[in-house]
């Protein structure tokens, strides 16, 4: 939090418009949600004025989203086509991974944004299985809406207990997390062995 409050003290509102496009596309500096909060905080306090606020966070995160899905799209399949057998990750499994992003994926890219590490990695996702920019923009842009105004909501309206009722949420947030990551981790473990067996039978078969 010292290091976001120099930030701000240093940079103002161009925190928001420079500093969540970094944090979108997954580099290492402070979080957006702790960032969004204190700004509203800021807001309560007087020190920044809340339209102009949450016009640059919203602008900052949809530069960001948009960046990381342009790079997912342009970069993200032919690296899955070059290198994609070495971590068995086939085209057409890409294939089937769309189809089933397509019924369940716009769920992720509106609510995404609430959940560490899936922020980050959503737009890039998309890019690379190809979501059209217009799908992408519909939910990604609304998400982010969601995200800038509930967190700088949250510093504004609970003024100097912004950081307990935040705590709260990041807690919730983690459990949440914690959940999404166990499903993921126990179909990897149903899934993934029986591929690696029929590559390992294929490459037997070759020798």
């Amino acid at each position: 939090m010292e290091f976001i409050e120099r930030l701000f003290a240093q940079y103002g509102y161009f925190v928001l418009l420079f500093g969540l496009p970094l944090e979108l596309i997954a580099l290492p500096i402070p979080p957006g949600n702790s960032t969004l909060a204190y700004t509203g905080y800021l807001s309560h306090k007087n020190v920044l004025d809340l339209l102009p606020a949450l016009a640059m966070a919203y602008s900052g995160s949809v530069l960001g989203i948009s960046i990381a899905y342009g790079i997912g799209k342009k970069l993200g399949m032919p690296l899955v086509e070059k290198y994609g057998k070495w971590l068995f990750l086939k085209p057409e499994y890409l294939k089937k991974t769309r189809i089933t992003y397509e019924k369940y994926g716009n769920k992720m890219l509106l609510f995404g944004f609430f959940l560490p590490g899936v922020r980050q990695l959503n737009s890039y996702f998309a890019g690379i299985i190809q979501v059209p920019y217009r799908t992408f923009a519909l939910y990604a842009y609304t998400g982010a809406a969601l995200w800038v105004s509930i967190f700088i909501g949250i510093g504004y309206v609970f003024g100097n207990q912004w950081q307990l009722v935040f705590t709260l949420i990041e807690h919730f947030m983690k459990f949440i997390l914690i959940i999404l990551c166990g499903t993921l981790i126990i179909f990897l473990l149903l899934i993934w062995p029986s591929r690696l067996k029929k590559w390992l039978d294929i490459h037997k078969g070759k020798s």
